[in-house]
């Protein structure tokens, strides 16, 4: 009997203010191009994972009207659901969350370091740059997650220097693989994010950013994405991405 197909939930239960935050995030990010549709040559994550679909949000650095709306969004994205006092500092991960955590903590006016993938080999060999939040309740910057692996990293080397992280920020969220949440709670971490595909998809429908065919194989992979990578000769599970990372990480 064939196993049935895995689908992960569209939309999670959110606000009015959520669900506009995340459709105006998903405008802005088709009007710059950072939406990326490829379903004949899909991409290839370092999980493993494959997907027809990929964003690019380092574009929303050099758009100075996107990423400060982007930005307004994320403050009080984090405002709502962690609080206006909770943080006491801002991490960016290496090296595409930095510039989201720098524009971050200026707005919310809390000191702001980032932390390396590994130690640079020199100096002081740091592997926290800025200064080591110790003690401090700081909020996990990057630009996007897939899976939730790569903030794991990050989390564990902030803590290891004493800094409590609970929370996790990105701009952009997949929604799609499986063990994102549940990888980020098994460490006590919430992650919060602006929109994923569904929002793209939703927004796709007001005007004719892609042809319907693009946008078709896309709802496909979205109702069963570990379906899609297995039959397009990615991973299939969560585990092999866990296994993938490590062995690209060693």
């Amino acid at each position: 009997m064939a196993k049935p197909a895995q689908t992960l939930p569209k939309t999670p239960d959110l606000s009015d203010w959520d669900r506009d935050a995340a459709l105006a995030t998903a405008r802005i990010l088709l009007e710059i191009k950072a939406v990326n549709f490829r379903p004949d040559e899909p991409y290839t994550f370092t999980s493993g994972w494959k997907s027809p679909v990929y964003i690019d949000c380092r574009r929303i650095i050099f758009f100075p009207r996107a990423r400060t709306k982007i930005c307004e969004l994320g403050v009080e994205k984090i405002h709502r659901h962690v609080g206006y006092e909770t943080i006491e500092a801002v991490a960016g991960g290496e090296t595409a969350g930095i510039p989201f955590a720098a524009w971050i903590a200026d707005r919310m006016g809390a000191p702001m370091a980032y932390v390396r993938k590994k130690p640079k080999g020199f100096g002081r060999n740091a592997l926290i740059e800025g200064d080591v939040p110790e003690g401090k309740r700081t909020l996990l910057v990057e630009d996007l997650t897939t899976d939730g692996q790569s903030k794991i990293r990050f989390a564990q080397a902030l803590r290891d220097a004493g800094a409590e992280v609970n929370h996790a920020f990105v701009v952009f969220f997949y929604g799609v693989f499986p063990g994102a949440f549940e990888t980020l709670a098994r460490m006590d971490i919430a992650l919060h994010h602006l929109c994923t595909w569904w929002d793209v998809l939703e927004v796709c429908r007001e005007r004719p950013y892609f042809p319907e065919s693009a946008l078709g194989e896309v709802r496909r992979f979205l109702e069963d994405p570990v379906a899609w990578s297995a039959a397009h000769g990615g991973i299939s599970s969560a585990e092999e991405a866990t296994e993938r990372r490590a062995a690209a990480e060693a």
